[in-house]
């Protein structure tokens, strides 16, 4: 099959989509013309034998059912159609991911799926990576032009970008050695690969870039109403299976972005795994009670902070906890709490030498580990700290302090002595140096989450501190500090 991606259009029914309107002169309805604009991008949205199908494909099919409405969708290479609907009023284009760049240049609808973003090696040849700034010393990375993924890389610094024109031409550079590695997930890899008639295990994932979430992007001169309308019967389709049924069968899942979405990271004891896989913790127990009084049962998500920040920062209806809230954050998120207090200490290691007496004798260090998007480490970057050593996991910065790898570690009271336990190591293999402050923590909601759910999720807090439960849950995680 010739990929649409290689300048090949497909043109289905033409659609057009009647909004009742009261003319002025005739009392005729006006009628908007809408246009969906996609690319060849399977599971999602393909073509096959002449026939449209993919995820998203048929659930706005669904959608325009449900509507009542036709359908036209128009295929195009991927930067043909983001400037179509960048430009023209009444288009629309899918699959599209929400991120900081484009979160303004659109009015959204969804999220149907979620992605994560890999670096995948050829499976002979596997690069070992850490961290994402190891990936920028790799010789040459394989990205497509205007994919969120390429904006993300650029953005974090990336200069060993090599362009590929689409997913076939980045898969076969991968396994001819012209790159070392490429950015994709593994729906689309899957799909590729056997489009390219190789096998799965030909690539290895190396390194989980970040989480992204899939929507239909409106330009932004549509109505309002139009894309109200739109997302409500993509809740709808989730709530009465469809969505699930299409995940299972395109992305051979059952799982798919929930109406409400919670994120946490692995931060005992305040949110972790335990021994049977579930998602534990003092805050854990916290989310879980307040959803269960209210009949609820969403998934929690576990993912590194950063990730579930940048979500939370720009995709409507995610929460995210605990998340201590700062004079920085405060008109990024709404917020439900307090559930918590802590105090960020600067750590050193036991038998350094190293004294910290103010934030400039921190300064004068050679390096300071601190996780990203942190609070702590928020306030430093205010402060103009230019000797912070980043990282998405708080044990690697741990093992690198007592590694002599760096010279301090910033991190909470509450969490420290957890993730020293996990290592096998003690507070007395540790100093806590400095001070740096004392804060609350709540639980996060992203601004374009509905102030009813965040209102009655704080009243739920209320009543469960009102009859004596956030007592108990304080006590089983906190047994020497409970009330």
């Amino acid at each position: 099959m010739k990929k649409i991606g290689s300048y090949f259009y497909v043109f289905l029914v033409a659609f057009l989509f009647v909004i009742p309107s009261c003319d002025k002169d005739n009392n005729e309805p006006s009628t908007v013309q809408l246009k969906f604009v996609s690319e060849e991008y399977k599971p999602f949205n393909y073509t096959e034998n002449s026939e449209v199908k993919g995820l998203a494909s048929d659930l706005l099919s669904d959608v325009c059912e449900q509507l009542n409405m036709d359908c036209q969708i128009d295929f195009m290479p991927w930067e043909t159609g983001y400037k179509e609907v960048l430009e023209n009023e009444n288009t629309v284009l899918f699959t599209t991911v929400l991120n900081s760049t484009r979160r303004d240049l659109f009015k959204w609808a969804g999220p149907f799926a979620s992605l994560d973003w890999n670096f995948y090696s050829k499976a002979e040849n596997q690069i070992a990576i850490k961290t994402l700034q190891e990936a920028k010393a790799v010789s040459n990375i394989g990205v497509i032009a205007g994919y969120a993924i390429e904006e993300y890389l650029i953005e974090q610094g990336f200069s060993n970008l090599v362009y590929c024109s689409d997913l076939n031409e980045g898969l076969v550079k991968l396994m001819n050695g012209e790159i070392d590695l490429f950015p994709t997930n593994k729906y689309s890899l899957e799909s590729t690969l056997g489009t390219l008639e190789l096998s799965t295990f030909s690539v290895s994932s190396v390194y989980t870039i970040k989480t992204e979430l899939l929507y239909y992007a409106f330009n932004k001169n549509t109505s309002d109403d139009v894309v109200a309308d739109f997302q409500a019967a993509i809740d709808f389709l989730k709530n009465n299976g469809t969505l699930k049924q299409l995940s299972q069968d395109y992305l051979n899942t059952s799982e798919f972005p929930d109406i409400l979405q919670i994120y946490t990271e692995p931060y005992p004891p305040l949110t972790f795994l335990d021994n049977t896989g579930g998602i534990t913790g003092y805050g854990s127990d916290i989310v879980k009670e307040i959803m269960k009084r209210h009949d609820l049962f969403y998934k929690i998500n576990l993912s590194s902070w950063s990730n579930g920040y940048q979500l939370t920062l720009n995709n409507p209806n995610l929460c995210l906890y605990t998340m201590d809230r700062t004079e920085i954050r405060e008109d990024l998120f709404q917020w439900v709490g307090p559930i918590g207090t802590n105090t960020t200490w600067i750590y050193t290691k036991a038998g350094s030498g190293i004294t910290i007496n103010s934030l400039d004798d921190a300064k004068n260090l050679e390096a300071i580990g601190t996780v990203d998007s942190w609070f702590s480490t928020q306030h430093l970057q205010e402060e103009g700290f230019e000797n912070l050593v980043y990282d998405s996991d708080p044990e690697v910065l741990a093992k690198m302090l007592l590694n002599d790898e760096i010279n301090a570690f910033v991190c909470t009271d509450i969490t420290f002595p957890t993730i020293l336990k996990d290592l096998d190591y003690s507070n007395n293999n540790v100093i806590p140096a400095f001070s740096l402050l004392a804060s609350d923590f709540y639980i996060g909601f992203s601004n374009n989450t509905s102030t009813t759910i965040v209102n009655n999720w704080q009243q739920t807090l209320e009543s469960i501190k009102t009859d004596g439960t956030f007592n108990a849950i304080h006590t089983k995680w906190f047994p020497k500090l409970g009330e």
